[in-house]
């Protein structure tokens, strides 16, 4: 048999969408994954279905369905994607819209729900590990929980025919390995082939990660036409090795080098890296250019997966307020400097509560704090002010302070903004996979 050909269009939310219709239209595919949740984004897209009960999915769902659907029906390509977010029978009601509007009849298009495990979790009071707590302490504050489904309801909806497959929360790597389990007859307890297949997964979640992105540093990586940045395929034997590559003449670069990091990436034990269908194993798993963009990757194995899945718990936290100011020209970090001890002063003299306030001088002191005093000054830097608050109200206070720069404050001051929003904190919790129970439902054009 021949090697099953998958493509990564998308590797979060918002990422490029003319990379997808290059792996549509040029690819070969039999199956192309958008991988486009992160951890907040569901929490969010729970936020806005509260909003409008008929939206919750990806907002971007629309635009890539119209972008690549044509050309994937007519490869028969198959599409599997977790934008469905917050509301995947939404998100397949409207790719059913966008197919109807080409005149793609005969496609048939799977929803995976289950993800949603809110009331479950209410109801189980479970322990919250990072803060403590337990999920019943977040009371009303409590937006959102989603299981990490893995790949059996996906396996279902391709064996029950599925051109499009639209999940919600599912993990990562399942988006790709559900289609080498499905065309592989691959058991589910086959751990080692199931490892493999997770190594294929994860270096293509992130998308363009693994074809240079997030990897070039000039001088030290580089890479060529970043800005047509192809993203990648895998070419997967029937046994689990594959090789990575990506569309001939597109920008990037496939190397030892790019899948390495990747395969690094958000790893915590290379040993026991956990997901719902398997405890994969990458400490075996090899890297071997065989040609130009060409990588081969084998050695991938795993043990038997986890009694318990994953949930990402979304909660409300409070507000930060935001206020940027620049100042450049001879004396600007004086004059910064100066801006936020005016800034300080203000917020105690008018009342302003906070429980973190931050302080910087972007281009200075930001990110590793306050530089080496023998380090060169620099000619321009700006202000930013930012606390978290228990209101609205007060977020808003924040950015108005540092407005009030522009004539209250140090000469030459410009560009301020300001800003006050909502805090979307995350959590995770366990739950016993068995209380979770997943729907495919299918919609025909």
């Amino acid at each position: 048999m021949r090697r099953l050909r998958i493509g990564a269009g998308a590797g979060y939310s918002g990422d490029r969408i003319e990379p997808a219709v290059e792996l549509a239209e040029k690819g070969s595919l039999d199956y192309l994954v958008f991988e486009c949740l992160a951890e907040r984004t569901i929490a969010l897209a729970q936020q806005e279905r509260r909003r409008d009960p008929s939206g919750g999915y990806d907002p971007l769902l629309a635009e890539r369905m119209e972008a690549v659907l044509p050309a994937c029906r007519a490869a028969g390509t198959k599409i599997v994607t977790n934008a469905g977010a917050a509301h995947p029978e939404a998100a397949a009601r409207r790719v059913q819209e966008v197919a109807r509007a080409h005149g793609l009849r005969g496609l048939r298009i799977a929803a995976v729900t289950g993800d949603d495990v809110v009331d479950l979790v209410r109801r189980a009071d479970l322990p919250i590990p990072e803060t403590g707590g337990t999920v019943a302490d977040l009371g009303e504050r409590l937006v959102s929980a989603n299981a990490y489904l893995g790949v059996a309801p996906i396996v279902e909806a391709l064996a029950g025919g599925a051109d499009v497959v639209v999940t919600g929360r599912a993990a990562d790597p399942a988006l790709f390995l559900a289609p080498l389990i499905h065309a592989y007859g691959w058991s589910m307890s086959d751990w080692p082939r199931l490892g493999q297949g997770t190594v294929v997964g994860h270096l293509l979640e992130c998308a363009g990660q693994v074809t240079g992105g997030y990897f070039a540093d000039p001088g030290v990586k580089e890479v060529t036409d970043l800005a047509r940045l192809g993203f990648p395929i895998a070419e997967v034997e029937a046994d689990g090795p594959f090789v990575v590559t990506k569309v001939p003449g597109s920008g990037g670069r496939v190397s030892e080098a790019t899948c390495k990091e990747q395969l690094l990436y958000e790893i915590h034990d290379p040993g026991r890296y956990l997901t719902p269908d398997v405890t994969a194993d990458f400490t075996g798993v090899t890297v071997a250019e065989v040609g130009p963009d060409r990588v081969l990757v084998r050695g991938g194995s795993g043990q038997p997966r986890p009694a318990a899945l994953k949930v990402s718990v979304g909660y409300l936290d409070g507000f930060v307020g935001e206020g940027q100011i620049s100042y450049a020209g001879p004396g600007a970090v004086r004059r910064a400097r100066l801006a936020i001890e005016i800034v300080a002063e203000r917020l105690r003299l008018t009342g302003v509560r906070s429980r973190e306030t931050r302080f910087d001088l972007i281009g200075l002191n930001a990110l590793h704090g306050e530089p080496r005093p023998a380090g060169p000054e620099p000619y321009e830097v700006r202000v930013r002010v930012a606390a978290r608050t228990a209101t609205l109200e007060e977020a808003s206070r924040i950015g108005r302070e540092v407005e009030t720069l522009y004539t209250n404050g140090p000469a030459g001051g410009g560009g301020a903004t300001r800003s006050a929003r909502e805090v979307i904190a995350m959590a995770s919790t366990l739950l016993p996979r068995e209380r979770v129970e997943t729907r495919v439902q299918y919609l025909e054009v």
